[in-house]
C-alpha cells in the first residue's frame, strides 16, 4: 500500500521582493485584455470626459481615424494594472510615474498587452527594510503596435519584512 500523505495547503504566491528583481529583466505581463466598447463608454462616464471622440460614432466618424477612439486613461489604468502581479503585488506605495506618453490609438476591440523593463534597483537611504525599484513599462496592441509607455518607481519590501510576512 503506498504512503498515505496528509493533504497540503498551497498558497499563491505573488509579486517580488527587493531582492528578486534584477536590473535588465524583462517581464511580459499576462493575460492580456480585448477593450470593448462598453469598457470605453463606462469608463468614460466613471471618470467623466464627456469627449465625443470616446461615445460618439457620428463624431469620430469625421475625425482622421474614422471611429471612436479608446479613452487614454482606461489604457493607461489596464496596462497599470497588468503590470501589478510581476511589479508591485508586495509593494508598500506606489511612488509615481513620469514620462508617461501616448505614441498610437487604440480602438474598441483591439487587445492589449504590457511588459515592463527593470532599470533600477536600490536600498531605501530612509528605511533599512524597503527598496526602490524603477521600471519602464509598454503597453502594446496585438500586433505589436506599442501604444503608452511610461516609467514607474516602486516603494518594495525586502523578503521577510512585506505586509502579512
Amino acid at each position: 500500500m503506498p504512503d498515505v500523505q496528509e493533504p497540503r495547503t498551497i498558497v499563491a504566491d505573488l509579486g517580488r521582493y527587493l531582492e528578486d528583481f534584477t536590473v535588465g529583466d524583462v517581464y511580459e505581463h499576462r493575460p492580456g485584455r480585448t477593450i470593448t466598447e462598453a469598457d470605453n463608454i463606462q469608463f468614460s462616464l466613471l471618470t467623466m470626459n464627456r469627449h465625443p471622440m470616446h461615445c460618439d460614432h457620428a463624431f469620430a466618424e469625421k475625425s482622421e481615424f474614422g471611429k471612436p477612439l479608446v479613452n487614454s486613461g482606461l489604457t493607461l489604468a489596464m496596462v497599470l494594472g497588468m503590470t501589478v502581479d510581476d511589479v508591485s503585488y508586495k509593494s508598500v506605495a506606489n511612488l509615481g510615474w513620469k514620462e508617461i506618453k501616448l505614441v498610437a490609438p487604440v480602438f474598441p476591440g483591439d487587445t492589449i498587452y504590457a511588459r515592463s523593463k527593470v532599470l533600477d534597483v536600490r536600498e531605501s537611504k530612509k528605511r533599512p527594510t524597503q527598496g526602490i525599484v524603477t521600471t519602464y513599462t509598454e503597453g502594446y496592441k496585438a500586433d505589436g503596435t506599442v501604444f503608452v509607455t511610461f516609467e514607474r518607481a516602486s516603494l518594495v519590501p525586502k523578503r521577510g519584512h512585506g505586509i502579512g510576512d
